[in-house]
């Protein structure tokens, strides 16, 4: 079992830009605004033959009684009961303050390793910057620049120093990356929490809650999955605040880098122009996809036709998806979710033969053939695939490049449907070949 390095400290001390530097990423969001980070971030990270994992956690206050601050300290205490060494970070340019003293106090109860980490600490005299951090009780201070990487080795070296090396655990590469994408308010941390059977994320009733894209593992039926937790992305013209628009990005991020993405939608309210731009932004990125309608136990069977309806007209183009009535909060429908995720990635992740593409192809042409080209038809010779991920299929012949989109489209349905490719878009890629007689010097 790999250590686990928990990063602790109160808002604004640079938590999130040592997280990054820990784990050579940029997979936690950095901006000078306090309070930034809300739940607990996952990553990974090596020091030699040491492997480890590092948690970053939002800014920690002890003493919050309610609302979001509350929630952050919640998430903080479940990391820190997660932590084989708890890192503290705490600000060399701003001096020692009341709050670290309290999260200070709280630290040294737990027992567990505490190294004290005075981070901002370029251009300056460290064993100045050092002095008053010795009054905090939690050993020798160790001054590092999480920015710019001074003492971060030696802070690690030290972290790791009462664990033997490893060999790292083999990447769950078998599973699938699985992103809940939608709106803001529309249940998707519930959904995640449900399934985990924990409060992992922070669901809180007030829309933009989450604003990072946050990773879980999680296990289920002898398969290994990463949940993935994303900002709920609003319209153009509501994305305000700087961090907002920070969130839009890594939710973009996180369904690019996924392999299934779970379109949540709420139905106490129309399915949107948005909804309809987040699942068109999937299928660009060619993940496969499944639809959850969440808060289906909360509307009446009026509501419920209107719902359906709507999903036809609006979200027409994702025939190739299921589609979920789920109440994330009751926990029902999310085991029929889950089945179809895991279809939908075997569909991505499809083997085809070439004899078996090749035979569907001439199939698809003896019931159907490609329109002429002035007196020209286009040959369809051969397929092949391509890629997986989404599936490409790539097919040969003559003229290709008058193929015209409806007919593509056409082909893209006939092998959907004859490979029961259900959950994943597909493309279909043409290759003419080189016409010997098309281009002679003059």
């Amino acid at each position: 079992m790999n250590p686990t390095l928990v990063i602790v400290g109160r808002p604004n001390v640079g938590k999130s830009t040592l997280f990054n530097r820990l784990t050579r990423t940029r997979d936690a969001l950095v901006a000078d605004l306090p309070g930034l980070t809300r739940d607990r971030h996952y990553g990974r990270g090596r020091l030699g033959d040491k492997p480890y994992l590092v948690v970053d956690t939002g800014g920690f206050e002890p003493s919050a009684k309610d609302g979001i601050m509350h929630e952050m300290a919640r998430q903080a205490e479940a990391a820190i009961a997660e932590a084989d060494v708890l890192l503290f970070v705490v600000d060399g340019r701003a001096g020692l303050t009341a709050q670290d003293q309290a999260i200070a106090d709280r630290l040294r109860r737990t027992g567990r390793p505490l190294l004290l980490v005075v981070n901002k600490g370029e251009g300056m005299n460290r064993p100045v910057v050092a002095a008053e951090f010795h009054e905090l009780g939690c050993g020798v201070p160790l001054v590092v620049s999480a920015a710019h990487g001074d003492g971060v080795h030696a802070l690690v070296d030290e972290a790791l120093a009462a664990f033997p090396a490893e060999q790292e655990a083999a990447e769950d590469s078998a599973g699938p990356r699985v992103a809940v994408a939608g709106r803001p308010n529309v249940g998707k941390s519930t959904f995640i929490n449900t399934l985990l059977g924990e409060e992992r994320v922070i669901a809180f009733d007030m829309p933009g809650t989450t604003r990072d894209a946050i990773e879980v593992p999680f296990y289920r039926n002898g398969r290994d999955y990463t949940l993935i937790d994303t900002a709920g992305l609003r319209r153009r013209g509501k994305v305000f605040e700087t961090v907002e628009k920070f969130s839009v990005i890594k939710t973009l991020q996180a369904v690019e880098e996924c392999n299934v993405v779970v379109l949540m939608v709420d139905a106490s309210q129309d399915i949107s122009d948005q909804d309809a731009h987040i699942a068109g932004f999937a299928i660009e990125a060619g993940r496969a996809l499944v639809v959850a309608v969440n808060k289906w136990d909360a509307v009446d069977d009026y509501r419920r036709e209107i719902v359906k309806m709507n999903i036809e007209r609006k979200l027409n183009f994702l025939g190739f998806a299921r589609v979920h009535y789920i109440s994330a909060l009751k926990g029902e429908g999310i085991a029929g979710v889950l089945a179809s995720v895991d279809k939908a990635w075997a569909a991505a992740m499809s083997n085809l033969s070439t004899p078996k593409l090749t035979r569907a192809l001439i199939a698809a042409v003896a019931k159907q053939a490609p329109p002429r080209h002035g007196i020209f038809r286009p040959k369809l010779r051969y397929a092949h695939q391509g890629g997986r991920n989404p599936p490409l299929i790539v097919i040969h012949g003559n003229a290709l490049e008058h193929v015209p989109d409806s007919y593509r489209r056409y082909l893209e349905h006939t092998f959907m449907t004859g490979f029961k490719l259900q959950g994943t878009p597909l493309r279909v890629q043409f290759k003419s070949a080189r016409n010997p007689f098309g281009e002679k010097d003059g």
